[in-house]
């Protein structure tokens, strides 16, 4: 087996906010290790902590692991797994933590590897600290930021679907894997455990259908943001008063403080603009309706960049092509005049918000009832 720089290391953290892809490659490198040096000599110590104590406990069982000589001979292999207290949040913000792993990586900078290997997974590490300043100089550091980060995010979502289905010899059908993507998210780990959800649901049916995704796949909390422009962009009325609710006792709650009524707002204007674009899109035949997220996103990449707006906030090719993906579908059920009027509802609800003394509960319910509102076996006919 093939060692590569990362793994040939004695000391390797693998780190990040995506928990899926860090377990995942933790377990990569353990394997490998352990496929090198056939000797019993491992130990896999749980790292997480959620005190200042606990923290010193698991940072003891650590010491006396690395200081243990191997009862077998060979390699001692040591995983750390999952460790907590590396980051920003309480527990490793704490003096006293912060002084401890100072300690410990002074302790690294003179410890002998000779027959030792030490792994250590965890979620995002503080860069500033000397411990990941020691750990990234005498051995190798492995980082994987968040997937919402990246702006394939949708494509490797896609594609990681697609594997663990066949894995299990199964299938899904093109619009529940759209369907799918759009209710995880970006995240690895809530993937696997849907696709595990449907697997076990199908039972002998050889493909997953977009009942089977809409029945048993919740909206994820990465997802759960494009939730009421996507309940806005199906013309359902019911779903959008029901997510307008949820996002509204979110933000009153105070459970997320990046949200607020404004940014409902924004964000159904940024929905409304991409739906009449990719309406635009359609009519002059630059694109054409698709089931498939790969097949669209080659659609994108041979329209001439200079037949699109320079404006970033315009160009659906400038971010994440999966919401023009979505967007494309949802415009079929729309008249443009009717997208060009869903506009002037919602700046005159942005106005209202701003200068009224209005509830705001009451001027978005207002808003979505007047976009939404219209008779749909109507709107049907004029299509």
């Amino acid at each position: 087996m093939a060692t590569s720089p990362s793994t040939a290391a004695p000391l390797v953290m693998i780190c990040g906010d995506d928990e899926f892809s860090v377990r995942q490659r933790a377990r990569q490198i353990w394997d490998q290790w352990s496929a090198e040096d056939s000797g019993m000599d491992q130990e896999v110590l749980e790292a997480g902590a959620g005190t200042v104590d606990e923290a010193f406990r698991r940072l003891a069982q650590l010491r006396e692991a690395l200081q243990t000589l191997p009862f077998f001979g060979g390699t001692k292999r040591i995983w750390f797994r999952d460790c907590t207290f590396l980051g920003e949040d309480r527990t490793s913000q704490s003096a006293a933590v912060t002084t401890a792993l100072a300690e410990f990586a002074d302790e690294l900078k003179s410890f002998r590897w000779d027959g030792v290997r030490l792994l250590i997974s965890a979620g995002k590490a503080d860069k500033r600290r000397s411990f990941f300043k020691t750990v990234d100089k005498i051995g190798t550091v492995e980082e994987f930021g968040s997937l919402a980060d990246e702006k394939d995010w949708a494509d490797r979502i896609e594609t990681e679907a697609l594997r663990q289905f066949r894995a299990a010899g199964k299938g899904i059908a093109d619009d529940a894997l759209a369907e799918l993507v759009g209710r995880v998210g970006p995240n690895l780990r809530a993937l696997s455990n849907e696709v595990e959800k449907l697997l076990l649901h199908l039972g002998e049916r050889p493909q997953a259908t977009l009942r089977d995704v809409e029945l048993l796949t919740p909206l994820q909390k990465m997802a759960a943001g494009f939730a009421l422009g996507d309940a806005v962009g199906d013309r359902n009325l019911p779903r959008a008063l029901r997510v307008l609710d949820e996002e509204l006792w979110v933000i009153r709650a105070g459970v997320d403080k990046k949200r607020s009524e404004i940014g409902l707002i924004y964000g159904l204007i940024s929905k409304v603009r991409l739906l009449l674009l990719m309406k635009e899109l359609r009519r002059l035949g630059i694109v054409r309706p698709s089931r498939d997220f790969n097949s669209f996103r080659s659609q994108l990449a041979g329209i001439d960049p200079q037949s699109l707006p320079a404006d970033k906030k315009y160009n659906p090719l400038a971010g994440n092509p999966y919401p023009a993906f979505n967007a494309l579908r949802q415009c079929e059920s729309w008249e443009l005049q009717d997208l060009v009027r869903a506009m002037d509802v919602l700046l005159e609800a942005n106005v209202k918000l701003v200068t009224s003394g209005l509830d705001e509960a009451v001027i978005l319910q207002r808003a979505l009832v007047d976009m939404l509102g219209l008779d749909r076996s109507a709107a049907a006919k004029r299509a």
